[in-house]
Order: C-alpha cells, then structure tokens, then sequence
C-alpha cells in the first residue's frame, strides 16, 4: 500500500502520517511493555488481522521505529521491539492516553479491555500529584491471560510497578471491573457484594484507590510556544 501524505511540510502532519494509521499506535503501546512475539501482538488486539498488522509492522520496520530479530530454537519465532527512536514516543503515548482519558465516558457494546491493556491505562493515569500513602496489589485477570502489580501512593504521586513487598489489600478481577473500582464508579462494598472482584486485606483502604490516579488531567494552559497573532500580520 502506498504511503499516505499531507503534501505539507509540518512536522506534526509527518508524525500524523506514521502514527494516525488505525491499530499502529496501539501496536506501539504494546511494544513499550517490551519485545513481543507477532502472535502476542495479535492476542492483545482483539480485530486486528494478520495481514493489517503485518502490513503495521512492515511500516514501522522501514520508518525505523521497530527492529525484529530471531528467537533460537526450540521456540523459534520473530521478536519485534521498538528501537530508540520508537522508545522516544513514551512520553507522547503517555499524554494522549491522559487526554484521551476524559473521553473514555462508559464502555459500548463490544468494547474489550485486556489485562495489559488496563495496565497501560492505570500506569499512565497514575497520579502525578501527592496522593493518600496506599499500597495496593491489582491482580487482573480475563481468563487467556493475567497481569499483576502494584499501586503504591505517597506525597510525590502514585508508582504502577511490579508487585515488591508487603501492601495493604490484594484486589483480583476482571479488568473492566478492575478499572470500574479504579474510577470509583464501583464501590468496594457492592463489588465485593456482587462477587465482581475479590480482595484480602484492609478492604477500607480501596476507598482511596480512585484518588491514586488523575481521572480528569488538567489541561495545558497557553504557551511561549505558540503563534503570536501580531507576529503573524507582520508587526
């Protein structure tokens, strides 16, 4: 397939061109996880079609943002991780998905969530302000596939990582749930009632789990950086 173009010398019209293709971006959110097999690709993008996401990939390999090698035997099997310059679209992936935040709004019909996918999602959304001192243990399962980690919360902001020492209460369930709790649309209480989740531990202490994380970011105020009207009419 060709390569789409803007026909503009922008330098925000040439990331949208490689980034703006449906499922790449996606692609590159899984690949920050670390290197991934084309089937775990294919596993965390329910949709996708081989041939889309080869095509992806392929693109992503000419533009320099993805290196695949080999894997040795008796696995043998190609690996695909971003290279440096795909690793420098961290932070970007980051701001979108807290901007895209604010739109999410309640899931549709059809809508699927992966364990991985909620990770991402709760590790960007991470509060970047003083939050209550909580150590919680999400354990988040769809049943293919499983991801746990810890929320720890303190006066310099929340940290998603791995699971490292002792917390307070040990949340487990689906993600959708997972993320309903995180929200604070699904009380501890009934979703515990409802057997939506499971949690051992100080129970009480997930009513602060949805101030760990910056459900609504501020949005930027103005800039040096952007264009000054009068400069423009020449004055």
């Amino acid at each position: 397939m060709p390569e789409f173009r803007y026909a503009q010398f922008c330098p925000l019209a040439r990331a949208a061109e490689i980034l703006a293709e449906r499922w790449t971006l996606l692609v590159v959110r899984e690949l920050l996880f670390g290197p991934q097999r084309f089937s775990d690709l294919r596993r965390a993008l329910p949709g996708v079609s081989s041939s889309v996401l080869t095509e992806r990939m392929t693109r992503l390999e000419e533009r320099g943002l993805v290196t695949r090698r080999s894997l040795p035997p008796p696995a043998p099997a190609a690996l695909y991780e971003l290279t440096e310059l795909g690793l420098g679209l961290r932070p970007v992936v980051a701001e979108l998905a807290r901007w895209g935040a604010r739109f999410l709004g309640p899931p549709a019909p059809g809508d699927q969530l992966t364990p991985r996918a909620l990770r991402m999602g709760l590790h960007f959304l991470s509060s970047r302000a003083p939050t209550p001192a909580r150590r919680v243990a999400l354990h988040v399962s769809d049943g293919e596939s499983e991801e746990r980690f810890q929320l720890t919360g303190g006066p310099e902001g929340a940290y998603l990582g791995p699971e490292d020492g002792p917390v307070e209460v040990t949340v487990a369930g689906p993600p959708f749930a997972v993320a309903a709790l995180a929200a604070g649309k699904l009380a501890p209480d009934d979703a515990l009632r409802a057997g939506a989740i499971r949690a051992e531990g100080d129970i009480g202490a997930l009513a602060d789990l949805p101030l760990l994380f910056d459900l609504n970011p501020p949005v930027g105020g103005g800039s040096s950086d952007s264009p000054n009207p009068a400069r423009q009419k020449g004055s």
